[in-house]
């Protein structure tokens, strides 16, 4: 597939957001654009990546087998949400967002979006969370075409109980700073701190079913993927012989 020339950021945003295209050749010619076009920061993520590599960041995560931690979130709307009352409908697909500012999370919640259908059909709902505050998650939701809630992780207080959160450290800080992506006012405090994007596919019991996460958040859980997940979560598990 041969990339487009872009001029600006926002055109290869639009383009990649609204192309027929997998969800990762999306994200992978957005990446591509962005390292053209502001290459000291994906330089800046690379560095990044490498040291969430070498930390081993994603053994500390849940696995699949693991029960998923409750949680009791406030949504778009400012009604609490918790699991046990997703968990009540059906599996539950729970996607980690870093915010509603980030291209590569708005690209992916356009593709979950578009997803929703064939999600239900399958018997589950998705839900996202982020630590935005809830009139960005509001305006992600509408942005996004989403169905499903949008939920506001205070401080990445569950993310960090999951082993998810990292801060983003001083040079990313700097260059996001400069490029205008003001974090304390979109999470309403000053630590700079991001969850890693990740997926976990829990079954109506609360057993994780199927778990994406990558150091890289320009990498996130293919559609189809996520689809095979869910209809895992159906299968009964077998009964221990004890």
């Amino acid at each position: 597939m041969t990339t487009p020339v872009f001029h600006t950021l926002e055109e290869a945003f639009f383009y990649c957001r609204d192309m027929d295209a997998s969800l990762r050749d999306r994200l992978e010619t957005f990446s591509t654009a962005a390292r053209v076009l502001r290459p000291a920061m994906q330089e800046a993520v690379d560095r990044l990546v490498v040291r969430l590599m070498a930390s081993d960041l994603g053994n500390a995560v849940p696995q699949i087998g693991d029960q998923m931690p409750p949680f009791i979130l406030p949504d778009e709307k400012g009604d609490l949400v918790s699991l046990a009352s997703l968990l009540r409908v059906g599996p539950v697909a729970v996607t980690f967002h870093r915010g509603h500012w980030c291209p590569y999370c708005r690209i992916n919640t356009r593709a979950l979006a578009a997803a929703q259908t064939r999600i239900a059909a399958e018997g589950a709902q998705i839900v996202a969370i982020m630590p935005d505050r809830q009139q960005f998650a509001a305006a992600l939701k509408r942005e996004s075409n989403m169905h499903y809630p949008v939920l506001t992780d205070m401080d990445n207080g569950y993310a960090l109980s999951l082993n998810l959160a990292i801060w983003v450290g001083a040079e990313l800080q700097e260059l996001m700073s400069a490029s205008g992506r003001d974090l304390p006012r979109y999470q309403g405090n000053d630590a700079w701190v991001l969850p890693l994007p990740a997926s976990f596919v829990v079954d109506a019991d609360g057993y994780i079913r199927g778990r994406f996460i990558d150091p890289d958040y320009r990498k996130r859980m293919a559609i189809e993927d996520l689809l095979q997940a869910i209809r895992s979560a159906h299968v009964l598990r077998p009964i221990p012989p004890w």
